[in-house]
């Protein structure tokens, strides 16, 4: 393994990032999600990075800023774009061979990339993209009054559509009528939830609609990548073109892509994507 820290500079913040060395002259930029450092979740990124050098090219992860090992505010992945740009430059500096680069983000990292409209890079794969609008900030007498700890954060809802596979599935399901019957389903949790399926589905989000149309206008091959069994890639699904051709899924698969055959199949995606431009 040939890989290297180091660190780079964002708007007068210091991130870090972490080189995987390979030979090609294209070489793919993993952008983390959510609040994650850039090892990735389960340490995936990590291990994604080695594997995609091991087939022969470079591959640059890094921590944007407020985030893991870098410096300064974190502006979320909604103002991240700077933070992108940054590691591009990083990522040429310390690879003066680099002629072509292929950026890889899952969840809001996808849609970070699709809002900064590619990042002028060469080819992207966007799984998951996140699509569900910021909840606005609370005023600051509400923020003074809260005495009690926050809740937990909810669960990605299940879009109408997605539900509505789900029971399809349960309910042609032996197993899960034996269940039914026996009395170890809560019916009504369930008459709850089939009520929340026969619901139209909703209109796309404000930030679902800025993705689109700043996709629109990027010039470079992309590829979305859905995993099937995730809230996030469903309600992506529930307001996006169905008859995109850049969309693939990758069945029984998580959101982080880490059961066995989906992570072969995630580096087979990337993998194609970093050959198909490559010169």
């Amino acid at each position: 393994m040939n890989r290297k820290h180091f660190t780079f500079t964002c708007e007068g913040a210091q991130l870090v990032g972490t080189i995987d060395m390979a030979q090609a002259t294209t070489g793919l930029l993993i952008v983390s999600g959510g609040n994650e450092v850039r090892a990735g979740p389960w340490g995936s990124q990590a291990l994604l990075a080695d594997r995609i050098a091991a087939a022969g090219f470079p591959v640059l992860r890094f921590d944007r800023r407020g985030v893991g090992d870098s410096e300064g505010e974190n502006a979320t992945f909604t103002g991240s774009g700077p933070d992108i740009a940054a590691a591009i430059n990083a990522f040429r500096a310390h690879v003066p061979t680099l002629r072509k680069i292929v950026a890889f983000g899952n969840c809001d990292a996808a849609s970070a990339l699709m809002l900064a409209k590619g990042a002028m890079c060469d080819a992207l794969v966007l799984a998951n993209p996140w699509t569900f609008d910021p909840e606005p900030e609370a005023e600051p007498e509400a923020v003074a009054e809260a005495a009690a700890p926050e809740p937990e954060p909810e669960a990605t809802p299940m879009p109408p559509s997605a539900m509505r596979s789900y029971y399809l599935r349960r309910l042609t399901n032996p197993a899960a009528l034996k269940r039914l019957f026996s009395g170890k389903v809560k019916v009504t949790k369930m008459a709850s939830s089939l009520v929340e399926a026969v619901k139209p589905a909703p209109p796309p989000s404000s930030l679902a609609q800025d993705m689109a149309e700043a996709l629109k206008a990027y010039y470079g091959p992309a590829t979305i990548l859905l995993a099937e069994n995730d809230r996030t890639a469903q309600a992506f699904k529930a307001v996006w073109d169905k008859d995109d051709p850049r969309l693939r899924t990758c069945p029984k698969a998580g959101h982080s892509f880490v059961e066995p055959q989906a992570t072969i199949w995630l580096q087979g995606q990337i993998l194609a994507a970093l050959r198909g431009v490559s010169p």
